[in-house]
């Protein structure tokens, strides 16, 4: 398997995590799709305690650029990360607009 290919595994793989975690932890996918939204420190601290596969699934998600942090400091997925979450759940899954 290539690199990139498993690359692009492993974020598909992450973010069907990050979406089951998101929203056993009562978020919405739109938590994270939007750009003017996004995850404060204090909820990824939470998500962390509650849901230690989440730091490693945002580390995965950060390392591969597919996740940033907005202009408030909140983690967002990039338009990477969006468009892998479109192809993986569907048009309303990255709905950005």
């Amino acid at each position: 398997m290539s690199t990139a290919n498993h690359v692009q595994r492993s974020l598909r793989q992450c973010l069907a995590v990050v979406a089951e975690l998101l929203y056993e932890n009562g978020h919405v996918l739109e938590t994270i799709t939007l750009a003017r939204r996004g995850l404060s420190r204090r909820e990824l601290q939470s998500l962390s305690q509650n849901a230690p596969a989440w730091v490693t699934c945002q580390q995965v998600l950060e390392t591969s650029q597919a996740a940033t942090r907005n202009e408030q400091g909140r983690l967002i997925l990039t338009a990477m990360g969006r468009e892998l979450m479109f192809d993986m759940f569907g048009e309303g899954a990255a709905d950005c607009a």
